[in-house]
């Protein structure tokens, strides 16, 4: 009789998912101060309602919420061990709200659904796409997204064929209202910027001129600190004997680097609202140094006198700077080798009257 354990979770592969199946993820998680100090550390993120209750305040909050890429991965990190456990690499996002702030003593958790299954032609592999929603302590929604991933097959002799594949919206929608407090006052020598909504112009680009250098130490605690235990970041025994050779750098990682670049520029764009699609066009490893520009899509009203919003797009860029690349996309529609993010995201601004 064996004495082998099967207690073991070895993560779920493409056959384990089926549509419409429900996954409540484990490992709530409290976010604490030292959350917020090592997000800092590893992405050098710079926006001062994030960093400072004084301007929290001054901007009606009672103290400063959390930044909404810091709650985005830690939330998105429950999900890691049902979904991508054994993913080859997460491949795009589509129609994430932020709905609600957090704040350090917060307790956020998260479940999704299975809304698409499509069994790659080589019968190794399969995406999987999902709809996740986290929540706080008081089960207010605080994310809300769809992501796809592809995963490895159990078994790779046997196909299903099953290609069901989800329609995004384009854009995410923008709710009737928008949970962001008043804003009487911005003072632009705290946030270190001067312009608001209406300084900005559809088609505008912005080549944000600093590169930011990634070490494995750096990506590696940072994948710990949000529990995203996916083998392809973590395991680099197992990653040397795959074609890429050592391990695969979170992608959210660099959705948060792109975000701290592009605060030159866009420095009072302090609210990421939604991120309305995102791919990651090539894959990034330690040593990598990433850059980003960013392109104005659309300015948008939102029936308030205070804020406006930004549609945004923010490609970002490994090893050459941003303002060589012209466009992300060869002639053939490919993404160019060094183009590693294409973000389309919007975020909130205050407006001009706004100004202190």
């Amino acid at each position: 009789m064996s004495n082998i354990s099967t207690k073991i979770n070895f993560g779920n592969f493409f056959e384990d998912f089926s549509i419409g199946q429900k996954i409540v993820h484990p490992l709530p998680r409290t976010i604490s101060d030292g959350d917020v100090s090592l997000y800092i550390a590893f992405t050098g993120s710079r926006f001062a309602l994030h960093s400072s209750d004084v301007v929290a305040n001054e901007m009606g909050y009672a103290k400063k919420p959390i930044d909404d890429m810091l709650m985005f991965h830690l939330t998105f990190g429950k999900s890691v061990q049902d979904v991508s456990l054994n993913a080859i690499a997460n491949l795009g996002y589509a129609e994430m709200s932020f709905p609600n702030s957090v704040f350090v003593g917060d307790t956020v958790s998260m479940t999704s659904t299975v809304i698409g299954l499509k069994e790659n032609s080589n019968g190794k592999s399969g995406v999987v796409y999902v709809h996740s929603i986290g929540v706080n302590q008081n089960d207010a929604v605080v994310l809300d997204f769809k992501r796809w991933v592809m995963v490895h097959k159990k078994d790779k002799e046997t196909t299903s064929g099953i290609n069901e594949v989800p329609t995004f919206a384009k854009t995410t929608p923008i709710a009737d209202v928008i949970n962001i407090p008043t804003i009487k006052a911005v003072n632009t020598d705290s946030t270190g910027g001067k312009y608001f909504f209406e300084d900005y112009v559809q088609g505008e680009r912005l080549n944000h001129p600093e590169g930011i250098t990634i070490d494995n130490s750096d990506h590696t605690l940072a994948t710990k600190l949000y529990q995203n235990n996916a083998k392809v970041h973590f395991n680099d025994h197992m990653m040397k004997s795959t074609p890429m050779g050592q391990r695969l750098m979170y992608g959210g990682i660099i959705i948060s680097m792109a975000r701290a670049i592009s605060f030159n520029g866009l420095q009072n764009a302090q609210w990421v609202y939604s991120i309305n699609s995102g791919a990651h066009a090539n894959p990034t490893y330690a040593g990598d140094t990433i850059y980003a520009y960013t392109e104005i899509v659309e300015t948008i009203e939102v029936g308030r006198d205070d804020i406006g919003l930004l549609r945004l797009r923010t490609v970002g860029i490994k090893n050459q700077v941003s303002k060589e690349i012209l466009n992300p996309k060869d002639s053939e529609g490919k993404y160019l080798p060094n183009v590693v993010l294409d973000l389309d995201y919007t975020v909130v601004i205050p407006k001009n009257k706004t100004k202190k």
